[in-house]
């Protein structure tokens, strides 16, 4: 019979059921790392982001006449 060998941190890590999502996780970044810089670059990129999709759709000619 074979021994399994002791599980790495890494093994360990991985095999814990997920935890926070991503957005949570950001957050927590953004607070650890006082990288409040970041959240006005997310936020325009989301925005723009919103309008590229809108774009495609049929709320086309009411964010036309926005600009």
């Amino acid at each position: 019979m074979s021994e399994i060998p002791p599980r790495t941190e890494f093994e360990k890590a991985a095999a814990e059921p997920e935890g926070e999502s991503l957005v949570a996780e950001f957050w927590a970044f953004l607070k650890q790392n006082k990288k409040w810089w970041l959240l006005p670059i997310v936020v325009v990129m989301l925005l723009l982001g919103v309008l590229i999709f809108l774009s495609t759709t049929a709320a086309a000619p009411f964010i036309y006449t926005l600009f």
